[in-house]
């Protein structure tokens, strides 16, 4: 089985009316480039100043952005991983992925567990807790026979979750970011291609790029990497979108040839 990943690099402000056009135009593009499967990054309908966040979120039930995704998913006959956006649920916010599929229905709702609370530096400092309250499940879905798994931005340090993706049945980790600047250049690819090497999986991760207020910079750099650990597509700095196709076949192939993941010592680590 090969499946059409299409990712969308974005550069998302604090208009969500421009964000939302901005990644409607994105989605038509990649399905008319072929995508079956489609992914928007981490907070893909609003960055802004904190102190705005809890007033921007939205109920899934009720949120203008999320129904117009579910109707563009209908319309084109793709599945389409929204990346993240806030939700309201109760007296609470979560940094909520979701994922669509052809007919508009939600499949998957994945809250993001780890929170990125750092001080970077020579940078800024991040507290995204104060105003995001964390997850707790870990999430994976499927699409025919292909898994495939959940994680947004800075889950991307904890391999301990995309492990336990694996012990799920993942064959592809999905990664929707905004990954900061500072950290990207020399952490971002390193990363995605440990994930990829360590779990057998593809990867494939949608970034946010550029600047955006009051004072983010996103490093962008979406791609896709192979089990092998290769990557096979690669956005250039700036928005744009970008296609591969994922290859099951030579996921079976790489996982039978090469089975570390057979040789986990569960008896030890109790994984």
């Amino acid at each position: 089985m090969k499946i059409n990943i299409g990712l969308a690099q974005m550069n998302s402000q604090d208009d969500k009316a421009e964000n939302l056009a901005s990644a409607q135009q994105s989605i038509a593009e990649l399905a008319e480039k072929g995508a079956n499967v489609i992914m928007l990054p981490e907070h893909f309908d609003y960055i802004g100043p904190d102190d705005r966040k809890r007033d921007q979120a939205e109920a899934i039930a009720s949120s203008p952005g999320l129904e117009m995704m579910r109707s563009q998913a209908r319309q084109l006959g793709v599945y389409i991983h929204i990346g993240s956006f806030l939700e309201k649920d109760g007296d609470h916010i979560y940094n909520t992925g979701l994922v669509f599929d052809p007919q508009g229905e939600i499949i998957a709702k994945y809250r993001k567990i780890h929170l990125f609370d750092v001080e970077i530096p020579g940078g800024r400092k991040y507290l995204e807790s104060e105003t995001i309250k964390a997850g707790k499940e870990v999430v994976a879905f499927t699409i025919g026979d292909v898994v495939f798994g959940m994680a947004t931005c800075y889950d991307l340090r904890f391999p301990e979750l995309f492990r336990r993706l694996a012990d799920l049945g993942a064959d592809v980790l999905l990664l929707p970011a905004a990954f900061t600047l500072q950290t990207g250049k020399d952490h971002w690819e390193l990363l995605l291609r440990a994930r990829a090497v360590e779990n057998l999986c593809w990867v494939a991760a949608a970034a946010q790029w550029g600047e955006a207020p009051p004072n983010h910079l996103s490093y962008g750099r979406s791609m896709v990497i192979n089990p092998w650990g290769i990557v096979t597509a690669q956005a250039p700095d700036g928005v744009s979108t970008i296609t591969a196709q994922l290859d099951m076949k030579m996921l079976d192939d790489i996982r039978l040839c090469f089975p570390a993941r057979n040789h986990i010592r569960k008896d030890i680590f109790n994984t």
